[in-house]
């Protein structure tokens, strides 16, 4: 652990970070405008210091990334049907960030596609969660990585997105430790958003 924290590479990419979705979040008009260029800042910062991990064949992660998307929209499915079973007091936030940060329009869906989603696991995956992993085990460096994914959110202002880049987070995490490749787990968080915005939303 002591190593992780003397890593200032590590701890500079995790300050810009919140720096960048605390601005993010600040403004809910701009959003759009400040997610996508923070986005744009997180890629280029992990293109100068880390290398892209591409070990899987085209097939191989189109494949993997298809069937591992559709199955985390499934937990998350599952997930809100229990809410609902259970009246849990999440309904309210879950509507509210349907109605605040979903894409509606369409440079939305174009920038969340080529910057957005790119730029989250390239980052979060390709850069915290490989860095950790040269001071800790992997199970460790997957649970941290989620930790700080969810972390950055806090400054939404709704608990359950946290919660959810968390979960994600853990999923993406041991998909990229597995198959240790970025463009497996950016077609995985294609799928899920696809499920999620698209075809099934939640609300």
């Amino acid at each position: 652990m002591k190593k992780c924290v003397s890593d200032l590479t590590l701890i500079i990419g995790i300050v810009l970070a919140h720096l960048l979705l605390f601005f993010t979040f600040e403004d809910k008009s701009v959003f759009w405008y400040m997610y996508t260029a923070s986005m744009l800042l997180h890629i280029s910062y992990t293109i100068v210091k880390e290398d892209v991990d591409d070990q899987t064949s085209f097939k191989s992660y189109l494949f993997y990334g298809i069937c591992s998307g559709i199955i985390l929209f499934g937990v998350f499915w599952a997930g809100n049907d229990l809410i609902n079973i259970l009246h849990l007091p999440f309904n309210n936030d879950i509507n509210k960030l349907y109605n605040r940060f979903s894409p509606s329009e369409i440079w939305h869906y174009i920038v969340l596609i080529l910057v957005i989603i790119p730029g989250e696991e390239i980052f979060w995956r390709g850069f915290v969660q490989k860095r950790i992993s040269r001071h800790l085990n992997h199970t460790l460096s997957i649970l941290i990585a989620a930790l700080l994914n969810a972390s950055v959110n806090i400054y939404s202002e709704f608990m359950i997105l946290p919660f959810a880049a968390f979960v994600s987070g853990i999923f993406w995490g041991w998909l990229y430790k597995w198959k240790k490749s970025i463009p497996l787990v950016i077609v995985s968080h294609l799928i899920f958003d696809l499920f999620l915005f698209v075809l099934l939303p939640l609300r």
